[in-house]
C-alpha cells in the first residue's frame, strides 16, 4: 500500500505542482499582457507627443519664413525711401535752378545759361539715378485731388478750362512709386 499511497501522493503533489504552473503561466501571461498594453500606451503616447512637436514645428517655421518676407519687404521699403528725406530737401534747390534759368534767360547771357544748365542737369540727373521723377502736369489737364494740390481758384478764361489745370506753381516729384511732393496748380472755376 505504500507504494500506491506514494504515487497516489505523488499524483497529488503532480497535480498540485502542474496547478501551480498553470496559475504561473496564467500570471505570467496577464503580465506579458500588461506589459504589452502598457508598451502600446506608451507607444500611442509618444506617437501623440511626435505629432504635436511636428505640428509646433510646421507653426514655428511657417512664422519664420512670414518673418523673413515681412523683413525682407521692409528692408526694401527702406532702401527705397532712405534717402526720401534727404531728397525732399533738395526739392526746393532744384526749385530755385528753374526760377534762376528763368532770370538768366532775360538778361540773354549764353555763357551763364549753359553753365547753370549743367549744374541743373547733374543735379537733376543724380536725383533720377535714386529714383526721383517729375511729375508730369501741364496747363489744361484735369484737376486730380488724389494728384494735385489745389493752391487757388480763379475764374476760368474759357468755358473748356473748367474744372481743369490754368497754371502750374509748383512741381511734384515720386520717389519710386510714392508722391513725396504734391504739385501745386491753380485750376479754373
Amino acid at each position: 500500500m505504500s507504494k500506491k499511497n506514494k504515487t497516489k501522493k505523488e499524483k497529488v503533489v503532480d497535480e498540485n505542482v502542474a496547478t501551480q504552473e498553470q496559475e504561473q503561466q496564467v500570471k505570467n501571461a496577464d503580465t506579458a499582457n500588461s506589459k504589452e498594453a502598457d508598451e502600446k500606451d506608451d507607444i500611442t503616447k509618444l506617437q501623440e507627443e511626435v505629432e504635436k512637436e511636428k505640428e509646433r514645428y510646421l507653426r514655428l517655421f511657417a512664422e519664420f519664413e512670414n518673418y523673413k518676407r515681412r523683413t525682407g519687404r521692409e528692408r526694401v521699403e527702406l532702401f527705397k525711401t532712405a534717402g526720401q528725406d534727404v531728397i525732399t530737401s533738395l526739392l526746393p534747390v532744384m526749385d530755385d535752378f528753374d526760377r534762376a534759368l528763368k532770370e538768366i534767360k532775360k538778361s540773354e547771357d549764353d555763357s551763364l545759361l549753359q553753365g547753370v544748365k549743367l549744374i541743373q542737369n547733374k543735379l537733376k540727373e543724380t536725383l533720377r539715378a535714386k529714383g526721383l521723377e517729375p511729375m508730369e502736369v501741364k496747363q489744361g489737364d484735369t484737376f486730380d485731388a488724389e494728384l494735385h494740390e489745389a493752391v487757388t481758384q480763379i475764374p476760368a478764361p474759357s468755358d473748356d478750362l473748367k474744372g481743369k489745370i490754368i497754371d502750374v506753381i509748383e512741381k511734384g516729384y515720386t520717389l519710386g512709386e510714392k508722391i513725396i511732393r504734391f504739385p501745386k496748380v491753380v485750376i479754373g472755376q
